[in-house]
C-alpha cells in the first residue's frame, strides 16, 4: 500500500502564545503574530491533509475556517496532544504524520520532509529544538518536547531501531521564541523582507 502522508499542527490558543516575545509586543500583537504564523504553516502544508490538534475554541474555529481538520485534546500538553494526533490520523488510514510546529514564517512546504520511511528531524537553527518531525503512525514514537528535544528525538528513533535522516532547511529552521527571532534572515529574498510582522 502506498504511503499516506499527513501534517498535524499543534496549536496552543493564540491569547496565551509566545510569552517569551512579551519584551518586544503586547498580548494583542502577540496573539495576532501566532494566528498569523500558524495561518501560513497550515498553508504551506498544503496539499497533504493538514490538521490542527488544539484545546481552545478560537483555535479550533480559526483551524476550520484554514481548511484544517481538527484534532481535539484539552489537558494532555504539547506532547501528549501530538502523540495522540498522531495515533488518530493513524486511525484514519495515515501511514506518515508531519508534526510542524505553528511558528514557521518561512515555510514553504513539507513534501521533502515526508517522503523518508523512517523518522526524518528537522532541527532548529540553533540544532536545539525540533521544528519539524515526520515519523511513521503505527510506530509509538515517544515526543519530548522542550529545550534539547533534537537531541531526545534522534535518541527515540534510534530506540525504536528506524532509521533517521536529519534535513537541514533554513525555512524550516527559522522558529519564533524570543524577540531576536523577529528579525529578518539574511538569506530571505527582498521581496519577502518585513512580512513577519506585518498584521
Amino acid at each position: 500500500m502506498p504511503a499516506r502522508a499527513a501534517v498535524l499542527v499543534p496549536v496552543k490558543a493564540f491569547s496565551r502564545a509566545k510569552v517569551r516575545l512579551a519584551p518586544a509586543l503586547d498580548t494583542i500583537a502577540r496573539a495576532g503574530l501566532a494566528r498569523r504564523m500558524a495561518t501560513w504553516v497550515v498553508s504551506a502544508a498544503q496539499p497533504f491533509p493538514v490538521y490542527v490538534v488544539c484545546d481552545d475554541d478560537e483555535v479550533a474555529a480559526w483551524a476550520t475556517q484554514a481548511g484544517a481538520g481538527v484534532i481535539w485534546r484539552p489537558g494532555r500538553g504539547l506532547n501528549g496532544a501530538v502523540a495522540d494526533g498522531v495515533d488518530e490520523l493513524a486511525a484514519l488510514g495515515f501511514t506518515r504524520v508531519v508534526v510542524a510546529h505553528g511558528d514557521l514564517p518561512h515555510a514553504r512546504d513539507f513534501s521533502a520532509v515526508a517522503d523518508f520511511d523512517g523518522v526524518t528531524l528537522v532541527p532548529d537553527r540553533r540544532d536545539d529544538g525540533t521544528n519539524v518531525a515526520c515519523v511513521p503512525s503505527g510506530c509509538a514514537f515517544g515526543f519530548a518536547y522542550g529545550p534539547g528535544s533534537f537531541r531526545r528525538h534522534q535518541a527515540e528513533a534510534a530506540r525504536l531501531g528506524l532509521a533517521l535522516r536529519i534535513v537541514r532547511e533554513p525555512r524550516l529552521a527559522w522558529d519564533v521564541d524570543s524577540p531576536a527571532d523577529l528579525d529578518d534572515p539574511d538569506w530571505l529574498p527582498v521581496a519577502e523582507r518585513h512580512r513577519l510582522m506585518s498584521p
